[in-house]
This record gives C-alpha cells, sequence and structure tokens, in this order.
C-alpha cells in the first residue's frame, strides 16, 4: 500500500500489520525523517516526493490512501498518479475527520468558531487557500481514472476532558501557524473554546465520538 502526504508517519505504520509492503510519500524532508526515527517496522518505508509524482512503479498497489491531506493536493494530477500506481481494482482511499467532536453543544459551538476564524485568518485575500473537502468525492467521480467511487461515514467512541478537547484544536496545523504568526488566542477562538470545555465537563472525562468520511475510488 502507498500513504500519500504521509507527514510524519502517523497515517502509514499502522498498515504495517496489514500489507506486505507499506510506502508513505511525502514531500517535505524534515517530515519525512522524522517519520523514519519513529518507524522500526521492517515492511514500511518512506520516500521524499510529491503526491502527484511519486516515482513508484506503475500497477503494484492495491490501496493508495490518502489521510487528512488530499485538500493540499492539485486533484487532477493526484488521481492520475493514484490510478497509475493500483493495480486493477485496487481502491483509493482518502479519509478525513469531521471537526468538532460530539461532546457538547456549547463546547462545539466554541469549537465551530475556532474553524471559522482559522479559515479566515487563512484567506487573507478572499480566495479559497485550499481544495474544499466537500468536493472530494465528486472531484475522485470526476476524473475518469476510477470506475467506481462512493463516499463512507462512521465514526469512533473516545474518552476526552476539557484540557483534550482543547488539544484536539491545537493539533489543528492552520491554527498553531496563526498562533506562531502572532494571533492570540482570543482572537483565533481558543480561550472560549477552554472556557466552555472547563465549564461544561468540569473535571470529568467524558464519551465524545469523532467523526470519519472516506471517499473511495475503485480502479
Amino acid at each position: 500500500m502507498v500513504d500519500l502526504g504521509s507527514g510524519t508517519g502517523l497515517s502509514t505504520r499502522p498498515w504495517a500489520e496489514r500489507a506486505d509492503q507499506v510506502i508513505g510519500v511525502e514531500a517535505s524532508p524534515e517530515m519525512r525523517e522524522q517519520a523514519e526515527a519513529a518507524t522500526t517496522a521492517e515492511n514500511v518505508r518512506f520516500v521524499q516526493a510529491y503526491a502527484q509524482a511519486t516515482g513508484l512503479p506503475d500497477d503494484e498497489a492495491d490501496l493508495v490512501t490518502c489521510s487528512q491531506a488530499l485538500h493540499w493536493m492539485e486533484p487532477e494530477p493526484t488521481f492520475a498518479e493514484a490510478a497509475r500506481l493500483l493495480r486493477p481494482g485496487g481502491v483509493f482511499a482518502a479519509y478525513d475527520y469531521d471537526w468538532p467532536p460530539v461532546v457538547n453543544w456549547e463546547v462545539e459551538a466554541a469549537f465551530e468558531e475556532v474553524l471559522r476564524r482559522v479559515r479566515a485568518g487563512r484567506r487573507p485575500n478572499g480566495g479559497p487557500m485550499r481544495f474544499s473537502k466537500e468536493g472530494h468525492l465528486d472531484r475522485i467521480k470526476g476524473s475518469g481514472h476510477f470506475r467506481y467511487a462512493r463516499e463512507i461515514v462512521f465514526h469512533s467512541r473516545d474518552r476526552a476532558d476539557a484540557q483534550r478537547i482543547v488539544g484536539m484544536a491545537l493539533s489543528l496545523g492552520p491554527l498553531t501557524v496563526l498562533l506562531g504568526n502572532g494571533q492570540s488566542e482570543e482572537e483565533l477562538g481558543l480561550a472560549a473554546l477552554r472556557e466552555a470545555a472547563e465549564r461544561a465537563l468540569d473535571d470529568r472525562t467524558v464519551d465524545i465520538f469523532v467523526g470519519y468520511r472516506i471517499r473511495l475510488g475503485v480502479r
């Protein structure tokens, strides 16, 4: 299997027990180095390349994945490359989580406000900075590289306290970039999220549900 936009390998390493050979593709040399340093499985390796030009052989992958990264990639060349890598009948799977997690309506509303401010902060010229996740399925269908495509929705159940909820927001790369560029937690709505989470959850750890969407394309 091939994992496009593998980053530090978090989405790549779990496949070690499920595939004979696992290859993570990452354009950033720093992230690739971190992935290699954290990986011990002998059947997992990483290559430094862009998703649309991996340099890997034709027709050798049973599965090509893209975890929380397709919205950064040029759709047409990425789909073409995924289809080239796949054997006939192989599957391209692009998956994303849906924020905010389901926990409490006040916390969710505050989390959504953080997301809104992050999106606004990343559009200094008023134009979109990436390809919308909502359009992934239509773009896969329209690419002509896959004979069948569909979306599957599922969820996982977890436990979290107020601190972890805030940590989930801080795991968003664009948010940390904006904080690093000098925007305050108040400006980005993070302080309000922390207050809402602490008010709603107090010191409790509660069940939360995280939704996911996976877009499949069969070659």
